[in-house]
């Protein structure tokens, strides 16, 4: 234990300045301001360097969080970064993006009367200061493998996968739909929470590294699946889950209900520069409208937030449970409260009004009744209690369930589970075809970004360890 750790006591919770929300609802900037070197070697101080940290144990990829902040609190910060960077592809943006107050800060064992340590801040300055001062050096593999790995979707796990195979020597080319790098964190998460660059210096560093990417790739259509497993000696899927959950009531299918993503992609295609005749016609854009998002994650929080920066007229978020109930962080509530977002806590809607066009919402209140089979309590409508939102846009953020891959791929042999999500073997992350694997949310369903880096590491782990004995068996024959 050194001197410069155990500052709890004496030294406040500080998170890097925050801009005013009057300033960062005329933008798409980061609402957070660099962490000074001074500032952030006094919050990493504050941590108690407990005997079992709960904050590693409930991070997804296990990171050691006490043995970072305290190289911070020393000001060892190229020695932070090569071990935060060890069991994190992306700690910069894990540092901004992850649910901090759910998952590390949240079970820090610091009384609450002294607030958890700043880790998403630290965490995020470390690796920028990194990169600022060239510590992030490209993939230079210790030696070259023969064998190659075809990987579909650049999103998180996609991305996350490359890295550590490319690490290990293989050849690896990444297919992706799109025209840029990234997935949800470069189309789905606005500007304010990630900054483009972030995820674009990321691509980057793989190309640099020895990645090789495809995008605008057509996996099903122009390239087909089986071609592409002649190409590679092992594929891995990481597409995600990108399909809307649907709303139902009178109404539903009315023009200007709009899901939650062709929105947020709308708006993230405008800021990176692109022609959006969705949003520039109106249709994809809040300026100047009353907009009710339905839905309490952290999809519905980047709705409401990015509705606030289009200008819109009014933002009222409508979701069935309580403030204390909602999925998505509750910092990001507390920002889109103070940016001036409207939030009606239990209550769900019944219909959608308009003849032509949506013009309201008919919602009704609920109320919290005993908890179910799963321990949460299940929510029930008030008898008479309905009231109406006025809306010229309403945006469905109620989650996401997976495509239908075998039938876009045009290979019916992959297996899928209960839940349309793609089947694996417990371990091995491969599918139902030999030398095809799966990582992310196409396995687990829609979840954090964190947790899909987490499976992306574990499959490249796996897809090696298969690719060697294979390596192994050939030269032993």
């Amino acid at each position: 234990m050194t001197e410069r750790m155990l500052k709890f006591i004496s030294l406040p919770q500080q998170t890097p300045q925050k801009r005013a929300a009057s300033e960062r609802r005329a933008d798409f900037d980061e609402i957070y301001r660099e962490f000074e070197p001074a500032a952030a070697r006094a919050q990493a101080s504050r941590c108690s360097q407990c005997g079992i940290p709960f904050c590693s144990i409930h991070c997804p990829l296990s990171n050691n969080i006490p043995d970072w902040l305290q190289l911070t609190a020393e000001g060892r910060l190229e020695e932070a970064y090569e071990l935060s960077s060890a069991t994190n592809t992306f700690p910069e943006i894990c540092g901004r993006i992850c649910p901090q107050d759910r998952l590390c800060e949240g079970n820090c064992v610091i009384e609450k009367g002294f607030e958890s340590v700043t880790i998403g801040a630290v965490e995020r300055y470390i690796t920028d200061t990194a990169f600022e001062q060239g510590w992030v050096q490209p993939i230079r593999p210790a030696a070259e493998r023969r064998e190659s790995v075809g990987i579909i979707g650049s999103g998180p796990a996609g991305l996350a996968a490359a890295e550590r195979l490319r690490a290990r020597g293989y050849r690896v080319t990444v297919y992706d739909r799109h025209d840029r790098v990234g997935g949800l964190l470069i189309y789905g998460i606005p500007g304010f929470k990630l900054e483009k660059e972030i995820v674009l210096r990321r691509w980057k560093w793989l190309e640099e590294g020895g990645v090789e990417f495809v995008l605008n790739a057509d996996i099903g259509g122009k390239i087909s699946f089986s071609d592409l497993r002649g190409r590679h000696d092992a594929i891995l899927i990481a597409t995600g889950v990108y399909k809307p959950r649907e709303i139902g009531g009178p109404g539903a299918g009315l023009p200007g209900i709009m899901p939650a993503l062709d929105y947020l992609i709308a708006s993230n295609r405008h800021g990176l520069g692109d022609q959006v005749p969705a949003f520039e016609s109106g249709l994809l854009n809040a300026a100047g409208k009353d907009v009710v998002v339905v839905g309490g994650g952290d999809t519905a929080m980047d709705c409401v937030r990015t509705a606030i920066r289009q200008n819109a007229k009014s933002v009222t978020c409508l979701y069935r449970r309580d403030r204390q109930n909602m999925p998505g962080s509750l910092r990001e509530v507390s920002n889109a409260e103070d940016e001036g977002v409207n939030f009606t806590w239990l209550a769900a809607p019944e219909a959608f009004l308009g003849d032509t066009h949506v013009t309201g919402v008919r919602a009704v209140r609920m109320h919290l009744g005993l908890p179910d089979a799963s321990g949460r309590q299940s929510v029930d409508p008030i008898e008479g209690s309905s009231f109406t939102v006025r809306a010229d846009l309403v945006i469905k953020a109620l989650g996401f369930d997976p495509e239908d891959l075998p039938g876009a791929f045009g290979e019916p042999e992959l297996k899928l589970t209960n839940w349309g999500t793609l089947k694996v073997r417990p371990g091995t992350f491969e599918t139902s075809l030999p030398g095809v694997f799966a990582a992310g949310d196409i396995v687990r369903g829609a979840s954090l970004v964190v947790w899909a880096i987490r499976d992306g590491r574990d499959a490249a782990a796996a897809i090696d360890k298969q690719l060697s004995a294979e390596s192994q068996a050939l030269a032993a024959e």
